[in-house]
């Protein structure tokens, strides 16, 4: 009986020119076209799973968001009663096809604008409400953005980062959310006409106007000046949420100002004179955006506006420990990975808070503190194999931040 003669049966390779040859019954195949058939498979399943992407999305009640919201972010119950409410619409409104009341109403989608000190939670919000609905999720920075033409990234690049979020699924990328962060960055800049173009402040906003409010817009999936020569995926944006976020500093002397013209004159009421000078964000309304540098066009398409109050001591103490993702639990799990058994003593922690409310830096003040107390002992303590449980002290944690002389960070 004549030998088959040992090549691969689809592109014709000898087994000295392949790695691996695999045999079948009167064929061969190599490794090379085992592993382009894997991925021709992955791509056609992947197609055929783009319709499905409704039954995927874990729609859940607002008040059941808020429970998950709870288990990662603590306080801020106003800005997650808004965003859930807001969310919970929106993807309602997705579930079902072509949802109308009756033939004259339609229901439109609400993008979201967050205002909050730094810190204070507004990205964390964001990625957890994606992660809990399950859809596409991608943070986009504001400030790199520029105008059509100049240096910096266009608008559609936004676009292009939810894409490879979704696997470069256009029907899960159309129902993803998008947060766009230090949005107060591309406020105009001057509201005195310039024969300058502010490129990277107003220009930017123009830009905005048709992906917020729902457009069919071409997007190079690699990047659009880099790579020319690709072609473009039009994507939908009305069914895509935007939730754009920023610390607007500043903004609380221009509400001031509101607020005080409003309470002088004969009108003035016991109400109005009760003002929370500490929290001036809570009496934020689109005009205090307009003053701000935010046009009015912009403004619009951002109907739902919300705040996040500044973090106390009793908060960034709650956020230190309380969440599933608190600092303190990922240090414990740092460490039990070495089978070290870590321990804070009460002080240590109230010395952590202390110092955070020094820097002004919301929780994420608590991030540098703990790690330059614990820089030295994630050095020493993985080497030691005697060291099976170790307690951090007050005084431990206050001369290992004295050492570092950390009071450059404070604010002025």
């Amino acid at each position: 009986m004549e030998r088959i003669k040992e090549k691969c049966s689809f592109c014709g390779r000898s087994k000295k020119e392949t790695a691996i040859l695999i045999a079948g019954i009167d064929a061969f195949i190599c490794d090379v076209c085992v592993t382009q058939a894997y991925q021709i498979v992955t791509e056609e399943l992947a197609e055929r799973k783009g319709g499905t992407v409704k039954q995927e999305l874990n729609l859940l009640k607002p008040s059941e968001i808020k429970l998950h919201l709870d288990e990662y972010v603590i306080g801020q119950d106003e800005a997650k009663k808004v965003l859930c409410v807001a969310v919970y619409n929106h993807y309602k409104r997705l579930s079902q096809k072509n949802f109308k009341i009756d033939e004259d109403t339609e229901i439109e989608k609400s993008n979201i604008i967050l205002v909050g000190e730094t810190g204070t939670g507004k990205t964390l919000l964001a990625r957890t409400i994606s992660r809990i609905l399950n859809v596409p999720f991608c943070i986009a920075d504001a400030t790199v953005l520029t105008e059509a033409g100049y240096v910096g990234e266009d608008v559609e690049s936004i676009l292009a980062r939810l894409l490879q979020a979704a696997d470069y699924n256009v029907e899960a990328a159309q129902r993803g959310i998008v947060f766009i962060d230090e949005v107060d960055k591309i406020a105009r800049k001057s509201d005195n006409p310039s024969i300058t173009r502010d490129v990277s402040g107003e220009g930017v906003q123009q830009g905005l106007l048709k992906l917020l409010e729902g457009s069919v817009v071409n997007v190079p999936p690699q990047g659009g000046r880099k790579h020319p020569e690709q072609k473009m995926v039009a994507i939908d944006t009305r069914n895509i949420l935007f939730i754009c976020g920023g610390a607007f500093d500043g903004i609380d002397k221009k509400i001031a100002r509101r607020i005080q013209s409003q309470t002088i004159g004969y009108t003035t009421s016991k109400e109005t004179e009760v003002i929370d000078k500490e929290n001036l964000l809570k009496y934020i309304n689109p005009q205090d955006l307009k003053s701000f540098g935010l046009i009015p066009e912009l403004i619009g398409r951002l109907p739902v506006l919300t705040h996040l109050d500044p973090l106390d001591a009793d908060a960034l103490k709650r956020i230190l420990t309380e969440p599933k993702n608190a600092l303190i639990k990922q240090y414990k799990k740092l460490f039990s990975i070495d089978n070290v058994d870590i321990e804070f003593d009460e002080a240590v922690l109230d010395f952590i808070v202390e110092r955070a409310n020094e820097f002004k830096l919301g929780a994420r003040g608590l991030r540098s503190i703990c790690e330059g107390i614990m820089t030295d002992l994630m050095f020493d303590l993985p080497s030691d194999p005697s060291v099976k449980k170790y307690k951090v002290t007050f005084e431990y944690a206050k001369a290992r931040l004295d050492k570092l002389k950390l009071n450059h960070l404070k604010a002025a």
